[in-house]
């Protein structure tokens, strides 16, 4: 569980999709005066505690920019 508060680009030669899907629940949170997006994933089907929180991340509004400027350039969204 952390707060991102930056993006840095790395360089893997051996990347591949992971093999398990999950939904990811997306909250909103504004806490002295600052918005905060976090997305928590939850165990999959297949999990012996399937709706347990696996992964939680957090972006403040730069961080969120970041990631929003890197998915446009790399995903072409407008």
């Amino acid at each position: 569980m952390a707060v991102i508060k930056s993006f840095k680009r790395g360089r893997r030669d051996n990347m591949s999709m992971h093999p398990t899907e999950v939904v990811a629940m997306l909250y909103v949170h504004e806490q002295d005066g600052r918005r905060i997006l976090q997305i928590d994933t939850h165990g999959s089907d297949e999990r012996e505690i399937p709706d347990k929180v696996s992964q939680t991340i957090q972006l403040t509004e730069e961080s969120a920019k970041a990631l929003y400027n890197c998915l446009k350039s790399e995903f072409g969204f407008a």
